[in-house]
């Protein structure tokens, strides 16, 4: 069957559906059913090498026995699958026991249908998704693999669907970002706010080619880590890892903020972090008494960042994306936070990533922060890279792609400073010459951007990013004023 247009034709026949709202229900709706698919194909494999292999799915709620469509006349449909689903295959799969004995991979069951929704109310309907779903053989390797497809393109309907400051960060970036960190096997790699799992997914794609023994993939399979608050996105991550034949997902699905940062112990440390955190978000007073007192910022970018530099092993590293408030920020709690990352980490390198990185979906210009937990910061290169040429505007149909990031691989690894009109696309700055600007470092920035003239929906959406980075400046300078004259 042709993968691309799976989605579209899921989506066609919900839209036919009354009990299904919108996008966002269609999207929830379709990714329990393929959980279900994937899982029940991963235990195929799982049985294939381990004869004593019993699933924790009761029988009569595992896919091969009720979803399957023989053609024979003896599939359930219209209110006959209805009922099943509703009042049995959702209450006997949220009703599944684990304890701390439960394996991963029998656990991730019962989690993945602790928030999940059947939204259909049409049987019938419901029996042509089902069966459209099936036809994808998940047991085949070039299937599974040829899943990304589908997943990409749930991915591209998701993002029009999430609120403002959470967004699924473009492929080139997650990829580009491990390449620059390269772990290795034995690495441990995590993502705070994993999303539907992409940075992993990324870092799964760089170990798998040092994968050589039997040692090796037992490496392979414990190597990332990752927490999502969201149920949605949380179900997603667990079946993608799943399709990327990580056995036992270690995806909590839980709100990485809600922890006190100074209980974490060596073993709740990485080597590898990378993280784009949902940033534009204001935090609960008590979310933010599970920081240090000088830490205790509103802004949820802010709360990450301590959170990475308490969970980041001696010699580890981290790449984390964030806005341009971070680094022009003088806030109390933004300067405790970069004076803390200047004094126990050693904050390399900083990336200006052109302003729609993330379109259409925001204009919000980006950053990546690359540190280790090697030593104190003595100096640190800031590059700004510019848009490729023949691009004035990245786009839904002229995305990012990671050959964009070649110029800056190759000044990453033979660093030099550039001058371009006047302009710093490339500068070293010493660790003193950072404190002496008070902890701005909104450096080699770009200097103007051409107007582009937009579709009237992307234009609004751009004013107002505009607006609210251009709020958070003018916050900014009246809280200096204020300090200099005693105000509170």
């Amino acid at each position: 069957m042709s993968l691309n247009n799976l989605v579209k034709r899921l989506q066609d026949i919900m839209r036919n559906d009354a009990g299904v709202n919108g996008d966002a229900q269609r999207i929830e709706q379709m990714v329990w059913i393929l959980f279900l698919k994937v899982y029940d194909a991963k235990e195929e494999l799982w049985e294939f090498h381990d004869d004593n292999y019993k699933s924790i799915i009761p029988d009569e709620c595992r896919w091969r026995n009720w979803a399957v469509d023989n053609k024979d006349g003896n599939a359930m449909t219209g209110e006959s699958l209805l009922n099943f689903v509703n009042n049995t295959l959702f209450v006997k799969l949220k009703e599944i026991e684990v304890n701390e004995k439960t394996p991963i991979k029998k656990a991730i069951v019962k989690f993945a249908f602790e928030d999940a929704y059947n939204y259909m109310k049409d049987g019938v309907l419901l029996r042509q998704v089902v069966n459209v779903i099936d036809e994808v053989d998940f047991t085949e390797y070039s299937e599974r693999h040829a899943f990304n497809e589908i997943y990409e393109q749930i991915l591209k309907d998701l993002q029009a669907q999430r609120s403002s400051g959470e967004f699924f960060t473009p492929r080139a970036v997650t990829d580009f970002m491990v390449q620059m960190v390269k772990p290795q096997l034995g690495h441990s790699i995590a993502d705070f706010a994993c999303g539907t799992g992409g940075f992993l997914t990324s870092a799964l794609k760089f170990l798998e080619p040092q994968v050589n023994s039997v040692e090796d993939r037992e490496k392979y399979n414990n190597s990332v880590f990752g927490i999502e608050k969201k149920a949605l996105p949380h179900l997603l991550c667990v079946t993608n890892l799943l399709l990327h034949d990580i056995d036992e997902p270690i995806i909590i699905h839980s709100n990485s903020l809600e922890k006190n940062v100074r209980e974490y112990k060596e073993n709740d440390k990485f080597n590898i972090v990378l993280m784009n955190p949902p940033y534009g978000g204001n935090e609960k007073d008590s979310v933010k008494i599970n920081f240090p007192v000088d830490l205790r910022s509103s802004e949820t970018a802010d709360l990450f960042i301590t959170v990475i530099m308490y969970r980041l092993k001696k010699d580890g590293q981290a790449g984390i994306i964030l806005p341009d408030g971070f680094l022009f920020g003088t806030d109390n709690a933004k300067v405790a936070i970069k004076e803390k990352l200047l004094k126990e980490f050693n904050l390399h390198t900083v990336i200006r990533l052109p302003h729609s990185v993330f379109a259409p979906y925001t204009s919000i210009t980006t950053n990546i922060l690359f540190f280790d937990k090697t030593g104190e910061t003595k100096e640190t290169w800031f590059y700004r890279m510019d848009m490729p040429d023949g691009y004035k505007n990245f786009s839904k149909t002229k995305p990012m792609k990671l050959e964009h990031f070649a110029p800056v691989v190759e000044w990453w690894n033979d660093r030099k400073e550039i001058i371009i009109d006047g302009n710093d696309k490339a500068r070293k700055y010493s660790v003193s010459e950072i404190i002496e600007r008070g902890y701005n470092i909104d450096l080699c920035g770009f200097s103007h951007e051409e107007e582009e003239i937009l579709e009237p929906d992307e234009l609004i959406k751009n004013y107002h990013a505009k607006k609210e980075s251009l709020n958070a400046k003018i916050d900014d300078v009246l809280a200096q004023i204020k300090a200099l004259l005693g105000v509170q």
